[in-house]
């Protein structure tokens, strides 16, 4: 069986791992600084610091905004559900927003009714990998918190110019403003099924110089156990480090199974591919119910997934089934969000990640372009 998700460690991750274990240097401590130090660099950002989970993170992200007490903070209805807890444990009250169907991400404006209906702070799920209309949400005002979680390593081309009237023979980098650096602070998650793991924890980040100190400050009170220790940071570096040659394979496969869709009923979500999008799975949005094609696949030993399955509102809706007669329990309104509802329902996801090899690419392939 093809399994959905396939952790993309290489025997540098377990080499670094190894040796922290060796030295016995496990906890919070120097290769935890040097993942710091290799974050800045590859996403640009002014600081940042690890900790041991991706709530956590975003907890601390929201209250560096400083937005006024019992305000409302915007969610993605298809963000994972662990905003909605960090939004409740921040202080503040979910709004959650429904998504456009071709992309699954908030758009302007949708987030513009939010602010109407009293949203004043954004957390901006870029679902998928897909990079938003970044430059219509700053139109609105708004301060945004970002998670890069899917979308790390993704940019908007600042240099295509350039990079067009180079020399022939001569190699130019595409350079511009990479996820993370839009809002005001960013968390990157580093769970398992993540662009980026770590094993768990998260990334929290702030791309410019004015808000590097806000957050530093508002963190001063981070007690030494919600650090991300050693162990996890050694993994972690190593995958930073890798990441270009990681994103290219998932690139190209990614390409290959999106041709294989293109004469058939189902679709994928619309995303600029070569750069402002990260391949982290390939999202299939069914024309058929999802147990049928679920079932199909299983013949043919490939394991699909919900892609929203843990998202916020496939967790109400859960929530809301599995409701005993006179139990209580805290529900927010999303009854809106029907787009939102339509792709948790019929969203798979497919097996895409490097470590997949030759044989499984094509098998999968040839699955995708004969689905029911």
């Amino acid at each position: 069986m093809i399994q959905t998700f396939s952790s993309t460690i290489r025997r540098k991750e377990m080499d670094a791992v190894l040796t922290c274990m060796v030295d016995e240097k496990i906890g919070p401590g120097e290769i935890n600084t040097r993942l710091i130090q290799a974050v800045k660099e590859f996403f640009g950002v002014s600081g940042a610091i690890a900790l041991r989970s991706p709530d956590t993170a975003l907890v601390y992200a929201i209250k560096a905004c400083s937005i006024e007490d019992n305000s409302k903070v915007m969610v993605s209805a298809l963000a994972p559900a662990w905003h909605l807890a960090a939004v409740v444990q921040a202080g503040y009250t979910p709004l959650i927003l429904d998504v456009d169907s071709t992309t699954s991400c908030v758009t302007p404006a949708i987030i513009e009714e939010g602010i109407k209906n009293g949203g004043r702070l954004l957390v901006l799920h870029e679902s998928m990998g897909i990079l938003p209309d970044f430059e219509g949400i700053a139109a609105l005002g708004i301060p945004v918190v970002e998670d890069i979680s899917q979308s790390a390593g993704s940019f908007i081309p600042e240099n295509l110019e350039e990079v067009s009237k180079a020399p022939e023979g001569t190699a130019v980098e595409v350079k511009g403003k990479k996820a993370g650096n839009f809002g005001l602070f960013a968390v990157c998650g580093l769970e398992e099924h993540d662009v980026i793991t770590s094993g768990g924890g998260a990334l929290l980040m702030a791309g410019g110089r004015k808000e590097w100190p806000v957050l530093k400050h508002v963190c001063s009170d981070i007690a030494g156990t919600q650090i991300l220790p050693d162990i996890n940071c050694a993994l972690a570096l190593t995958q930073v480090k890798e990441f270009k040659r990681n994103e290219t394979v998932r690139k190209e496969i990614y390409n290959l199974f999106a041709r294989m869709i293109m004469a058939g009923k189902n679709r994928t979500f619309v995303r600029e591919a070569e750069y402002a999008s990260t391949a982290w799975s390939f999202p299939l949005v069914l024309n058929s119910g999802f147990k049928d094609v679920k079932q199909y696949t299983a013949k043919k030993d490939i394991e699909i997934t919900l892609a929203f399955e843990n998202s916020i509102i496939g967790v109400l809706e859960k929530a809301k089934e599995n409701l005993i007669e006179g139990q209580e329990v805290a529900m927010y309104d999303y009854s809106a969000c029907h787009n939102a509802k339509a792709l948790y329902l019929r969203t798979a996801l497919f097996p895409l990640y490097p470590r997949l090899a030759k044989s499984q690419i094509d098998k999968i392939s040839k699955v995708l372009g004969t689905l029911p």
